[in-house]
């Protein structure tokens, strides 16, 4: 099957196969969230992005072999309300934006700054601070050695836009910033965005819209 990166709540997942790694998108919760679960292909080695909602559910994703790392991308509570339960079951390392750290009830084991490499088995995602939706959102880069970049977002792109900076033209203003320099300006057309809501998109399909985005400022 081809993924496509189009999931409901209560459905299935769609699964992404890489050649290092295989991408398992879910979506879950009240307010459609989307959670990825990672798994090197060499070690067998598994990491959770975003443990947002229905932790049965993320758990019987996950399986038996449990996970070594959940990564929050940001502190908005949609993002972590199955994080405790989640830790619980997998005694997983915690991973999360050092500025947002504070604003997470689980403890963060590892805080996250920007470049910091991340590792789920022999595979690297490369942590990029994004300062607007929050102060300490983290993107997280997959640069596959076989093919195009892989990028995580979180709340900080979108099909169509930045994240919500709640009217806030300082926020927006670095949000945009950040994004345009350390996502747009350092991978090509062809990367594949995972969003933390909705469906997925590439770099070249919004790549086009970034002068719209900064007239209307949101």
């Amino acid at each position: 099957m081809t993924y496509t990166g189009e999931v409901k709540v209560g459905g299935p997942a769609d699964v992404h196969e890489l050649k290092d790694l295989m991408i398992t998108k879910i979506a879950v919760g009240p307010m459609d969230n989307n959670a990825y679960l990672l798994r090197c292909r060499a070690t067998d080695e598994q990491l959770l992005i975003d443990a947002a909602n229905e932790a049965g559910t993320l758990l019987g994703m996950i399986g038996d072999d449990g996970i070594a790392s959940v990564v929050t991308t940001h502190q908005h509570g949609d993002h972590w309300q199955a994080l405790a339960e989640v830790v619980a079951a997998t005694g997983a390392r915690t991973y999360a934006g050092r500025e947002d750290a504070p604003g997470i009830p689980v403890p963060t084991d590892v805080p996250v700054s920007d470049g910091d490499v991340i590792t789920v088995g022999r595979v690297e995602l490369t942590a990029r601070h994004l300062v607007g939706h929050t102060p300490g959102s983290i993107a997280l880069v997959y640069d596959d050695p076989h093919g195009h970049p892989h990028v995580f977002t979180g709340d900080c792109l979108f099909p169509g836009g930045v994240g919500n900076t709640r009217k806030d033209p300082k926020a927006f203003a670095s949000l945009i910033h950040d994004v345009e320099t350390k996502i747009f300006d350092m991978l090509p057309d062809e990367t594949w965005v995972y969003p933390g809501h909705g469906n997925d998109t590439t770099l070249g399909a919004e790549r086009p819209h970034l002068p719209e985005w900064h007239a209307r400022g949101w």
